[in-house]
């Protein structure tokens, strides 16, 4: 086993004792604790229901994704890179003061995979997940790392399986031996991805019938017992889900219940079709109860969480308001609003929250990147309510909120901190992870049970009413006028790769680089000019003379020519000031007047 030591006790010296002593200590049992640690006093910066208290436990520890905690109160974390192979972490609490005293990096995954996309324990077993491979590592008693042989449980044959990018594997297990894997499609809506790339064709039509949902965009069932499994030893369990990163079987009802991401880019590709506004809500992020041959519609339908049914994908001839076969696929247990991304879901059944949490399902939500002309949303953790039957009832709250920092997130990465992972200690706590820094905190309870009521949530509802990356955003006062470089990449690779190419160069003959070129750093009016009205003729770029001819692209609208601008000004090696639709607009007014 492969494992290195990074943190240790602070109180002992620096040198080979040291590092000896915790090593010996981490291969102690810890009992879990019976009394509940103290709470940092701003609740490591995070909003909670009232009665509610947190700490951080570790925190800078890199990109954390999912986390899992033992029995014993050990926790384990995953981080999404790692270019030694020691991506798994280990963390125990050695002094009971609720932080992580002990932490050790381990793994031996080079050349398995890349890229952390799922961990969880189970019967003793550590499981870790990468694109292609599921491994496993007994964890004995006491045993903070693993030393037992790291086995291979799962291998995804697909040769595409590293360019596929929603090929996560988060694994679940229910109460008969089997265990549940998720296949992700390799595009957003099935489109030709070999001829066009993962962004869609330009007209956005999907294959009809899709061929990847022969072996994409499902759920896969295996038996749990078995180790060195390939996707043809499952059964194909359900489909017509197009993503999963979270994933957890409730013993409650005996159900796999998965968060989904929905696909992207109506207002980029279907611009007739779907506002900017429209775009930005849809489609819903939805939790799904998965059972035995469940079809959620992808890539033929989505589910409209303002209209409260399926409807028709425009892919595949829908307007937003067609239902047509969309009727015949299965509905969501709760929808969210659309590109909040969930990562992970986690039914509660510990006794230390109010009873109404009992039974209950939290999903973390890592941000949007793709609400482009409006902020991005989610960032935060929210719960679910089920009654006694197993029944979601009402609606979803937010019960985590802070980790952005900022009340407006213009882009994903102004937020502080992105909710990744969700995993329950022994005593009940509920830890909460983040990728950005790689922050786990842990929330507890410390008010009377008996006496809370919906009272202690009505600050976390001011809170959905009045945050910009929660509340629905108003179409006209929300509008960021900020060219955006997540839609600019995909309108970039739409109307502009043929020529200037994916890299930014060119074709070394007719049309000229944007790399390193004054054309695209300089004068944003002429620029602006440019992509609005075409141009031909003689252009010299860094000391030779091109002679192509580019056509205008005044049809699309002043959000759409901003981003593609902002793009390339940030791409390609170059680094200028983003485009506003402001000033497009003000260009488009003045060649209107010329004409």
């Amino acid at each position: 086993m492969n494992l290195e030591i990074r943190q240790h006790i602070p109180s002992f010296n620096n040198g080979p004792l040291s590092l000896f002593l915790v090593f010996v200590f981490a291969q102690c049992s810890n009992p879990s604790v019976t009394t509940l640690p103290s709470s940092d006093k701003d609740n490591g910066g995070i909003f909670l229901p009232g009665g509610f208290e947190a700490l951080v436990v570790v925190d800078s520890i890199g990109n954390t994704r999912h986390i899992a905690v033992n029995d014993n109160g050990d926790v384990y974390a995953q981080l999404q890179s790692s270019e030694d192979g020691k991506g798994t972490i280990a963390m125990r609490d050695l002094d009971k003061d609720g932080k992580m005293d002990s932490i050790v990096h381990f793994g031996d995954y080079i050349d398995r995979g890349s890229g952390a996309t799922g961990l969880t324990i189970h019967k003793g077993f550590l499981y870790t997940s990468t694109k292609k491979y599921i491994f496993r590592t007994k964890l004995a008693q006491g045993e903070l790392v693993p030393t037992g042989e790291t086995e291979i449980v799962l291998t995804d044959m697909d040769p595409n399986v590293d360019r596929n990018w929603h090929t996560t594997k988060p694994v679940a297990f229910d109460q008969e031996g089997n265990m549940y894997v998720p296949f992700g499609s390799p595009s957003d809506a099935c489109q030709d991805i070999d001829l066009y790339g993962p962004v869609g064709i330009p007209n956005g039509k999907g294959i009809d019938p899709c061929p990847e949902l022969e072996k994409h965009a499902g759920i896969w069932r295996f038996d749990a017992e078995r180790i060195g499994l390939t996707q043809e030893d499952g059964t194909k369990f359900a489909t017509g889900i197009r993503s999963v990163v979270g994933m957890e079987w409730n013993p409650k009802d005996e159900s796999l219940y998965a968060v989904g991401n929905g696909i992207d880019n109506f207002h980029t590709i279907f611009p007739d079709l779907y506002t900017g506004w429209q775009a930005a809500m849809l489609p819903a992020e939805v939790l799904m109860k998965v059972t035995k041959g469940s079809d959620y519609g992808w890539p033929y339908a989505y589910y409209d969480q303002i209209q409260k049914k399926n409807v028709l994908q425009p892919g595949y001839g829908g307007d937003g308001k067609i239902v047509g076969r969309a009727s015949e696929y299965d509905e969501p247990v709760i929808a969210f609003p659309g590109h909040w991304a969930p990562m992970d879901v986690m039914f509660y059944h510990g006794d230390q929250f109010p009873k109404r949490y009992n039974n209950g399902a939290f999903v973390a939500f890592h941000g949007s990147t793709d609400r482009a002309p409006y902020p991005m949303a989610g960032f935060i953790v929210c719960f679910v309510p089920f009654d006694d039957d197993g029944i979601p009832k009402g609606t979803w709250e937010v019960f985590a909120d802070g980790f952005a920092g900022v009340n407006i997130v213009k882009n994903t990465s102004d937020a502080d901190y992105r909710p990744m992972g969700l995993s329950a200690g022994p005593d009940g706590s509920l830890y909460i992870s983040e990728s950005n820094k790689g922050k786990i905190w842990r929330v507890m309870y410390k008010g009377d049970k008996d006496l809370f009521s919906d009272e202690q949530l009505i600050a976390m509802e001011d809170r959905k009413e009045t945050q910009s990356y929660i509340r629905d955003p108003d179409p006209v006062k929300d509008l960021i006028q900020e060219g955006d470089t997540y839609s600019g990449r995909i309108l970039y690779n739409t109307y502009c790769t043929a020529c200037h190419q994916g890299d930014g160069k060119g074709d070394n003959n007719r049309f000229p680089p944007l790399v390193d070129s004054e054309w695209v750093t300089g004068d944003e009016d002429r620029l602006i000019d440019i992509v609005l009205n075409g141009m031909q003729g003689d252009i010299e770029v860094n000391g030779k003379t091109y002679n192509g001819f580019m056509p205008g692209h005044d049809h699309l609208d002043n959000h759409s020519i901003a981003s593609i601008l902002t793009y390339v000004r940030k791409r390609f090696g170059n680094e200028s000031s983003p485009i506003s639709a402001l000033k497009v607009e003000e260009i488009r007014k003045q060649s209107s007047d010329k004409k």
